[in-house]
């Protein structure tokens, strides 16, 4: 089936999947590694229920809002931002729970590529003799879920790098001081960017400089699952301290092929293959997603980031500037790009500038194919940087 263009779909269409896609966004801190789902069910202009998937196991977005719509499900359009599951996990198809409530019609945002729907929710709702069209507000769905779609279709997470920088590009003092370039707020404003991540990844140089907490702290009361604390460490070098064994949250360690850890230390820990003498990103990245990891943000120093970036695995960046100035001693932001000609710049989309405190957060997402690697440097390099990182702890 060819989704349609949201041309095709009327004013009240577009207000409904607008609802859904608000309700399904609620799940944000929650629901992974299952994509956010929303539900509106209506006759018309009026709302007759309404759900959104909050958590793994839970129930999803359809089964909620048929819940609360009852019998006046019966005849309705089912508004939904993701292609119903057809499938049992542990929970039932969504589309058999809409076939039996009776709905009328069903209008999807976008298709489920998860290989176990990928279309066979809608066979199932029009083999029942329910009207079925998607593709409205398609781009805005794919935006939300843009961590699930990534694990799924490119069997890699959504990778983020977060740094905090002056504005003359500086990372940290040429001793490594970075505590603290940007204000309060924006520390704060980090740590939502965290808590809808499934992993947050950093490297052994910045476990040894900085001792991060890598952690979500949040001074409101919202519920979240904390993510993941991965450590590149080759050789293990930083297994037995540091702040990230905390247990406030889990830590994996990625180390080298050869590498054993200190006897009678017990950590989750996994090799990884090593390439132009550094752990290899790529594998890293699918060993993240072959754990349900959908969306990593990167907190490390310039050497590791400007890894991730050479070798084309940046999904975005989130830059925090603060009205200083470090001078042209101190670090910069990635190391090891080596760009000697304008033609080896790497272009940036800028996506969103937001002020928040006495800072600016800037969100950019490389144009496509403006990544180049240049010839002179090595596909990845060492995974324990020089430099400090610009961690918020």
């Amino acid at each position: 089936m060819t989704p349609m263009t949201d041309a095709a779909f009327d004013a009240r269409d577009h207000v409904m999947m607008a609802r859904a896609l608000r309700l399904a966004a609620l799940g944000a801190y929650t629901t992974r590694p299952n994509p956010m789902v929303g539900c509106v069910v209506a006759h018309g202009d009026e709302v007759v229920g309404e759900g959104w998937h909050a958590r793994q196991g839970g129930p999803h977005a359809e089964v909620l809002a048929l819940a609360t719509a009852g019998d006046r499900a019966r005849g309705a359009t089912a508004y939904v931002t993701l292609e119903p599951c057809a499938h049992t996990g542990a929970t039932g198809p969504c589309a058999t729970a809409l076939v039996e409530a009776g709905v009328a019609r069903v209008v999807a945002a976008m298709r489920d590529p998860f290989p176990q729907v990928d279309g066979r929710g809608f066979d199932r709702l029009r083999e029942a003799g329910i009207a079925v069209t998607d593709g409205l507000m398609a781009v805005q769905a794919r935006a939300l879920n843009r961590a699930f779609l990534s694990r799924v279709e490119r069997g890699r997470p959504w990778l983020r790098i977060k740094l905090g920088m002056s504005l003359d590009g500086r990372t940290a003092l040429s001793d490594g001081s970075s505590q603290w370039i940007t204000g309060d707020a924006a520390r704060a404003d980090v740590m939502h960017w965290r808590a809808r991540s499934g992993a947050l990844l950093t490297g052994s140089g910045t476990v040894l400089a900085d001792d991060p907490r890598l952690t979500v702290r949040l001074d409101d009361d919202i519920g979240f699952v904390p993510p993941l604390r991965v450590v590149l460490d080759p050789g293990l070098a930083t297994v037995a301290r540091g702040r990230v064994r905390d247990g406030a949250a889990p830590t994996l360690y990625l180390h080298a092929p050869d590498t054993k850890p200190p006897r009678g230390l017990a950590v989750d820990r996994a090799a990884i293959a090593m390439n132009g003498g550094g752990l290899d990103l790529k594998a890293v990245l699918k060993l993240l997603a072959g754990r349900g990891i959908g969306e990593v943000q990167v907190e490390a120093g310039a050497t590791l980031a400007g890894a991730f970036l050479r070798a084309g695995l940046v999904d975005e960046l989130l830059l925090y500037v603060a009205p200083v100035l470090l001078g042209d001693r101190a670090r910069p932001l990635f190391a090891g790009l080596g760009i000697d000609a304008m033609a080896q710049r790497h272009r940036l989309q800028l996506m969103e500038t937001v002020r928040v405190g006495d800072d600016l957060r800037l969100l950019l997402r490389p144009e496509a194919g403006a990544v180049p690697t240049p010839a002179s440097s090595p596909a990845v390099v060492s995974t324990v940087p020089a430099s400090a990182s610009t961690s918020e702890g």
